[in-house]
C-alpha cells in the first residue's frame, strides 16, 4: 500500500515538472495591425521576432492578421499577448483585456499625422486651412479601425462641416490599409483620401508615388498613435518582471535595420493615459461608447 501511494506521488510530481516545462517552453506570441500590405509586414516583423526571442530568452513569434478587428480579438483572447497596435485599436484592446498596459511608442508617434492627399484634377494646392473644396468630390479612408486613416480625418471632416462623412461627399469608401489608400487615389478612383503620413512618406520616397497624380493637400495637427500593447496577464504566464522585461527590450531596440522597417528613429516609453486624447475623440464621434 505504501509504495503504492509513493508511486502514485511519484507520477504526480512528474506530471507537474512536465506540465511545468510545457507551459516554460510555451511561445510568446506577438501580432500587428495590417496597415501595409501583408508581404511588408512579415518582413518586418520576423525580424523584430527574432530580436525579441535573443532579447527575451523565450521563443518568440509573429502571426499576421487580416484586419484591424481581428488584431484587437487576437489580443483579447490571448491568442497573442503583445501587439503593435495603433492609437485606437489599442485603446479598444486594452479596454477587452484589463491590466494590460502600452508599453512603448515611437519616438513619432506622440505628434503624429495624417495627411489629406488629393487627386491633381481636382487642383487643389497643400494650405494651413482644411480643404472645404473636398466636399461633393468622392473620398476614401484606410480601414475602418483605423486612427490615422479613419478615427482623425472624420474627426476633423465632422468638425469643418458639422455633418457625417457619407452626407458630405458623393461617394466614401474604405480602402483597408494606407498603401491602396495613395494608390486608390493617384489613380483617381477617389478624388480625396485620408493616410498615415509616415506611410506616403516612405511611398514617396520608394518612388511608389507619381506627384504629378497626387498631392498633399491638409494636414491634421499632431496626435498620438501608435504603440506596443502587452497584456496584463503576462508575468503569469512567463514569470514574474516579464512585462518590464519586454518594455526594456522594446526601449532598447537600436539596430538601425529594425527601425527603419517601422519606419521609427527609436523607441520610447508610453503608459494608458497617454491615449486618453484618442478615447475621447472615439467617444466623440461614437467610434466607441
Amino acid at each position: 500500500m505504501m509504495k503504492s501511494k509513493r508511486i502514485t506521488l511519484l507520477t504526480a510530481a512528474v506530471m507537474v515538472g512536465f506540465f511545468s516545462a510545457a507551459a516554460a517552453a510555451e511561445p510568446f506570441v506577438f501580432t500587428a495591425i495590417p496597415d501595409q500590405d501583408e508581404s511588408q509586414l512579415r518582413t518586418r516583423f520576423d525580424k523584430v521576432a527574432k530580436y525579441l526571442t535573443k532579447t527575451l530568452g523565450v521563443e518568440t513569434r509573429y502571426i499576421p492578421v487580416k484586419s484591424y478587428a481581428a488584431a484587437v480579438t487576437a489580443f483579447r483572447n490571448n491568442q497573442v499577448q503583445l501587439a503593435w497596435f495603433g492609437g485606437l485599436s489599442g485603446v479598444r484592446a486594452r479596454a477587452l483585456a484589463p491590466g494590460s498596459q502600452a508599453l512603448a511608442q515611437g519616438a513619432e508617434d506622440s505628434k503624429f499625422e495624417t495627411y489629406f492627399i488629393a487627386h491633381a484634377s481636382l487642383g487643389l494646392k497643400e494650405s494651413k486651412q482644411f480643404p472645404k473644396k473636398i466636399a461633393g468630390t468622392t473620398f476614401t479612408f484606410g480601414s475602418k479601425g483605423s486612427t490615422s486613416g479613419r478615427l482623425m480625418p472624420e474627426f476633423y471632416i465632422r468638425k469643418t462641416f458639422g455633418k457625417a462623412p457619407k452626407k458630405i461627399f458623393d461617394r466614401v469608401g474604405f480602402s483597408g490599409d494606407h498603401s491602396r489608400t495613395i494608390a486608390l487615389v493617384q489613380s483617381g478612383s477617389y478624388k480625396v483620401g485620408a493616410v498615415n503620413f509616415k506611410v506616403w512618406q516612405r511611398e514617396l520616397k520608394d518612388g511608389k508615388i507619381d506627384l504629378k497624380k497626387v498631392n498633399v493637400v491638409w494636414r491634421t495637427p499632431p496626435y498620438p498613435d501608435y504603440q506596443w500593447s502587452v497584456r496584463g496577464d503576462v508575468d503569469q504566464q512567463f514569470g514574474a518582471g516579464f512585462m518590464d522585461k519586454v518594455r526594456e527590450s522594446l526601449l532598447s531596440m537600436s539596430d538601425p535595420d529594425l527601425l527603419k522597417a517601422f519606419p521609427r528613429s527609436r523607441f520610447i516609453p508610453a503608459g494608458n493615459s497617454d491615449y486618453k486624447p484618442i478615447k475621447d475623440v472615439a467617444k466623440s464621434i461614437g467610434l466607441i461608447d
